[in-house]
């Protein structure tokens, strides 16, 4: 059950953070837009919490499948419950500092790093956790297993890498601190990848009723590749600063291959479901099916941005915004809601009517729909911005992208009116099939008693 609350306190969070992503969308049409309350900090509470959003779904499933789907017993529920617990106390506290103007971090975690502390800690508790529970596996292991492990031990790892701005050796030298910066953050990328990537190939396990797609050779050729652009796909980010050029050369290989595989891999799937299975999780289908156009029309835009001399000119401009959110919202999203609308639909508590169904069908298509949108106006602003008004001053250059920023606007209200559909009835069946878990728990616990 406490996957279920970790997937709920990440729906909430993605509400929220759609929510500040609009404001900021209204900043960059009107600067001024309640600027004393929020110009500041629009940003962070937007990336802090979508972040969050990607960790606790994929963490939730975890905690979720493992007892529920593969008949290991959590190693301790009493570890989950603290790991929930810090991370939501944590969560709190960073929203505060924001609201505040308190700051201190880098990136995505731009909070005081004294905050980090309690993120470290429940981070170890689901690693054991986790791990614990894996050490009695005698069989070898699916893809998945070995992506989840990944993850976990990576995001360990790099965001330890992260906060190496804190010793002055790497503080007081810009070039070194950028590239630290850039690396463990590009690193950190990677580990949530390998947390999500995990999550759809289970997902589509459970889907088709096999676990051969999770135990082929491309799917353990997709985790090695992920594993070494997690280790070194962040050298592609970094051509404006020095670095060797093989590192940058082999890292834009394997980022680009990692993601055409990924969506190989789901792609045959696809063809390889009976129509009867496609329609037992048609929901959950749909999003995991969105995903992967999602992954071949993000592939299309990093092959072109990632070339060195597109990089010169794209690097800082509203395309790559466009490639992040096309990860993010495309590919991340929609698989963390695949995995969501599956365990909805595998419990008949929880299991949506033809007219709930409706409902997440058209939210999942206004915000389909809104994102290519949202997409195309942020690229076209990017080439204004990067290639064709470049010798004008910053505030004619502004007004030429104008039109662009507007149609990114209105796409992004859209967009987030999209999800919200899909995300308050996500939140709702998640609650119904919690709270009916728990009456069984209860039910067995007296029975116990009684016996």
């Amino acid at each position: 059950m406490i996957g279920l609350r970790f997937m709920r306190l990440g729906i909430l969070s993605l509400g929220v953070g759609l929510f500040f992503g609009v404001i900021g969308g209204f900043q960059y049409l009107f600067p001024d837009f309640i600027r004393e309350l929020l110009f500041t900090k629009t940003r962070a509470l937007h990336v802090s919490m979508v972040v969050s959003w990607i960790f606790l779904i994929a963490i939730g499933g975890i905690y979720y499948y493992l007892p529920k789907y593969t008949g290991k017993k959590l190693h301790s529920n009493k570890l989950a419950v603290w790991h929930y617990w810090l991370f939501l106390i944590t969560g709190i506290c960073v929203l505060f500092s924001y609201l505040s103007g308190k700051f201190g971090g880098r990136e995505y975690f731009a909070f005081p790093p004294i905050l980090s502390i309690p993120i470290f800690v429940s981070w170890i508790l689901f690693g054991f956790n986790y791990f614990k529970t894996m050490s009695n596996e005698k069989n070898s292991w699916p893809v998945y297993y070995w992506q989840w492990a990944t993850g976990i031990v990576f995001f360990f790892l790099t965001y330890t890498e992260a906060h190496l701005y804190l010793i002055p050796y790497f503080r007081e030298n810009m070039v070194r601190e950028i590239i630290v910066q850039w690396k463990s953050y590009g690193a950190l990328t990677g580990s949530w990848n390998m947390l999500v990537y995990g999550t759809a190939l289970f997902i589509a396990t459970r889907i088709g009723g096999s676990e051969n797609i999770a135990k082929s050779k491309m799917a353990f050729g997709l985790y090695f590749l992920g594993l070494f652009n997690l280790i070194f796909g962040w050298a592609h980010h970094t051509y404006l600063v020095p670095s060797e050029t093989w590192i940058r050369t082999f890292a834009y290989f394997v980022s680009m291959t990692e993601l055409y595989i990924f969506g190989k891999i789901i792609w045959d799937w696809r063809g390889s479901l009976e129509q009867w299975e496609i329609n037992r999780h048609i929901t959950a289908y749909r999003f995991l099916f969105a995903a992967d156009i999602w992954v071949f029309l993000n592939l299309g835009l990093a092959l072109i941005i990632s070339v060195p001399i597109f990089n010169l000119y794209t690097h800082g401009t509203h395309i790559i915004v466009a490639h992040a959110m096309g990860s993010t919202i495309g590919i991340n999203t929609m698989v963390l809601l695949s995995s969501i609308f599956f365990i909805i639909n595998e419990s008949k508590e929880s299991q949506l009517s033809k007219n709930q169904t409706k409902k997440v069908i058209h939210g999942f298509w206004i915000a389909n729909i809104s994102l290519a949108i949202f997409l195309v106006a942020l690229i076209l602003a990017g080439i204004g911005k990067g290639l064709l008004y470049t010798d004008m001053p910053f505030q004619a250059m502004m007004f030429n992208i104008r039109p662009f920023l507007v149609v990114f606007t209105l796409a992004g209200i859209t967009l987030m009116l999209g999800l919200w559909i899909v995300l308050w009835r996500a939140y709702q069946s998640i609650g119904v099939l919690y709270s009916s878990l728990e009456d069984i728990s209860e039910q067995d616990s007296l029975k116990e008693g009684l016996s």
